[in-house]
């Protein structure tokens, strides 16, 4: 009698099925691992960007006030990490005067040259520096402060355009004090605003550099601080580690102390220090914050 064999079993055996579920566990865990440092990379990729184009503004705001620092008044605080100044934010040109402390100013014009120009609009709380210069000589020549009470639009006048000195008539600065002598038809005009730069330590617990606007004239007395750039490395008397080092230098290239004359101050150097917030990824250089110095002259020393 003939051997009867049963049907073909078709399927997957369990030790084939372990097997597989082991292979496609190990690709898996392969992938997640290339994706997860992927990720990382690109993190910090963005950390390291985020860091340097902080340190690019800050060093740019900080060059345009420090290089248009007021003639007459510059520095008048220094510190290590800290720098207050009066900044210069607009310039013009006299028109006549209206009134013992009010004069008019030339017009702004956006398509062809000016001899108005504002970088912020001026107000109360900023100077008006109104060039003299005495008869006697070239030399006689300075810079009066005076605090702004207001600053206006007027319409057109023809006294400017007469004076071949622009459009027309476009502000009318007040002052706190009266302006004596007279102002003559093209006295230049500067406007400044005080301001004071410095690295904190924010509620979040890091360092970022900061800016507060300060009180035009008297002792020093400044407002709410805001958030310019950063995270930086936190504040430290080494120099080499402190996130953000301002130094001061004179006309001959020598270091200036805290306590030295403000007026005597030629040039600033800056140097930042950023804190990214990611941590670096496997394999890069180091872990070394985003560095960067600039030297700035005053274009008014």
């Amino acid at each position: 009698m003939p051997l009867r064999t049963g049907n073909p079993r078709f399927g997957v055996g369990l030790i084939e099925l372990i097997a597989v579920i082991a292979i496609l566990g190990l690709v898996g865990g392969m992938v997640g691992s290339t994706i997860v440092r992927q990720q990382r990379f690109h993190r910090h990729t963005a950390g390291v960007l985020n860091a340097r184009q902080g340190v690019r503004d800050a060093m740019e705001v900080l060059s345009t006030d420090i290089r248009g620092a007021s003639v007459e008044d510059t520095v008048r605080f220094m510190a290590d990490s800290a720098l207050e100044l009066f900044a210069g934010i607009g310039t013009s040109v006299a028109c006549r005067t209206i009134a013992a402390s009010s004069i008019a100013l030339a017009a702004e014009s956006p398509t062809a040259s000016t001899l108005t120009s504002f970088i912020l609009n001026p107000d109360t709380g900023d100077i008006a520096l109104i060039y003299r210069k005495d008869s006697a000589g070239s030399n006689g020549h300075r810079w009066e402060r005076y605090r702004i009470s207001s600053l206006t639009t007027r319409s057109g006048h023809p006294d400017c355009l007469a004076e071949g000195m622009g459009p027309g008539e476009g502000f009318a600065l007040t002052v706190q004090s009266q302006i004596a002598p007279a102002v003559a038809p093209g006295t230049p005009v500067r406007f400044v605003r005080r301001g004071r730069y410095s690295l904190y330590r924010s509620s979040d617990s890091r360092w970022y550099l900061g800016y507060r606007r300060c009180n035009a004239l008297g002792a020093s007395s400044c407002g709410a601080i805001q958030p310019i750039s950063g995270p930086y490395r936190r504040y430290s008397p080494d120099k080499a580690r402190t996130g953000f080092l301002f130094e001061y230098f004179d006309a001959r290239g020598e270091l200036l102390t805290a306590a030295a004359d403000p007026l005597s101050i030629a040039r600033v150097d800056v140097s930042a220090r950023a804190d990214s917030e990611r941590t670096p990824a496997r394999g890069s250089s180091d872990g070394a914050p985003q560095f960067a110095t600039g030297s700035i002259a005053i274009r008014n020393r």
